[in-house]
């Protein structure tokens, strides 16, 4: 991997944490992702199911991890299982995880080859009465490819029918989405590398460059900065590609005058980060574009102030709409009667900013979170309101990461990415 090794502490705690939750005699099991075929014998690069990795840290295909806190053998209350490695497969494929390197990389003392694990999985069978399956349950999951865990949760209920069946999702929506230290850590480090990516590319840009140009720019700082790269497809939108949310083609060439709304970040050690900024092409604003711009940043700084623990989510974003609705007026972009008369299910302001301000992030970009239960203090959000205009030929977006606190605002951890309009102007002549 490139990222440096994360203390296993963070695991041995997470696990920990899991197994406090857990029914009395349950085993849980967690399987890693696989690996993705292309066509013929390419395939995609590995990415590892992120709830093995929170539970474990082993980034590596071909894992297993079974949880049993009630086991009577106390020896096979956690267990990690990992494909055996050998000289042929270090030649051709690289090192894997050998038993002590599974150990030092989890904290997990008892560690088998995968060749074991039906062996091993009967006997803690004989003992248990409830197996915890891992389903995606995501508010935004919609997954078609059937995953190792499908087939594996698939193979478990029908060897073993007499068990009862728990699940482990609503556990982990909520570990995951409440950060340890390390944790935050972890994203600011990818916040810092994402930093250096955007300052790079201020002074670059200028009438005639191209998107894609930019995308090269900030995957070299990146990698250049131990990331595997961006930590989603990265959006590049010049001038009105920015009205379309998921603009990800980055082949246009960018024009003097135009806008440049970009949605990139970079991740480190599978943690991601998630920036928004919108800079002009030409290196300084017109008043128009300056003053939705300052527009959508207010709305930035009072949401953000909003997200304290015990906020509800649906308030949250009532709240946020009222104050984009008093900044839309102030542009001239809706009028009274648009707001007396709007549908109270898609208020008047949806016409300008028409997606929601915030998601939980860590592991995933948008990451576990259960969106009816109140916010609590180390939860990470981002904060991205933006106004977008079609008929004048720009949108803005501006996004920052930042860490709900027990008392006061949250912790701003993209706060030394410059995001003032004069400041950005600045940096790019």
């Amino acid at each position: 991997m490139k990222y440096q090794p994360i203390n296993s502490a963070l695991f041995i705690k997470n696990r920990k944490n899991f197994a406090s939750a857990m029914k009395p005699n349950s085993l849980a099991i967690f399987n890693s992702n696989d690996i993705y075929p292309i066509s013929a014998d390419s395939t995609m690069p590995f990415e590892q199911h992120r709830d093995i990795l929170y539970l474990s840290g082993v980034d590596q295909e071909e894992s297993v991890l079974f949880l049993f806190p009630d086991c009577p053998n106390e020896a096979y209350r956690e267990i990690l299982f990992v494909r055996e490695t050998n000289e042929h497969i270090a030649i051709w494929e690289g090192e894997k995880l050998t038993k002590e390197a599974a150990f030092k990389t989890s904290g997990i003392k008892t560690v088998f080859w995968l060749q074991d694990l039906e062996k091993v999985l009967f006997e803690l069978s004989t003992y248990c009465d409830t197996f915890y399956i891992n389903t995606n349950e995501h508010y935004r999951a919609n997954v078609e490819t059937e995953t190792r865990e499908d087939r594996f949760t698939k193979w478990l209920l029908a060897k073993y029918p007499a068990h009862s069946v728990a699940k482990s999702n609503p556990i982990l929506q909520r570990l995951r989405s409440v950060k340890d230290q390390i944790e935050i850590d972890l994203i600011q480090h990818a916040c810092n590398i994402t930093e250096k990516g955007f300052r790079r590319i201020l002074p670059f840009i200028k009438p005639g460059v191209w998107e894609y140009e930019i995308e090269a720019e900030l995957l070299h700082e990146f990698v250049r900065n131990r990331s595997k790269g961006f930590a989603y497809t990265p959006i590049i939108a010049s001038g009105n590609n920015a009205n379309v949310l998921h603009y990800i083609e980055n082949n246009q060439q960018c024009k003097a005058g135009d806008l440049i709304l970009f949605d990139i970040a970079a991740e480190y050690a599978n943690y991601k980060s998630d920036l928004s900024r919108t800079v002009p092409v030409s290196g300084k604003f017109t008043d128009r574009q300056k003053a939705v711009y300052n527009a959508v940043n207010r709305v930035k700084k009072e949401a953000t102030k909003i997200l304290a623990p015990g906020v509800l989510w649906k308030e949250y974003h009532v709240e946020v709409g009222n104050v984009m609705t008093s900044e839309l007026l102030g542009l001239g972009l809706l009028d009274k009667a648009d707001v007396q008369n709007e549908d109270k299910n898609w208020p008047a302001y949806k016409k300008y900013f028409m997606h929601g301000t915030s998601h939980h992030m860590g592991l995933d970009t948008h990451d576990y979170g259960l969106l009816h239960e109140p916010m609590k203090a180390n939860m990470v959000f981002t904060v991205e309101p933006g106004i977008y205009i079609p008929d004048e030929g720009f949108g803005i977006r501006l996004e920052d990461d930042v860490v709900v606190q027990e008392k006061g605002e949250p912790f701003n951890l993209m706060g030394n990415i410059p995001i003032e309009a004069e400041e950005i102007e600045d940096l790019m002549n």
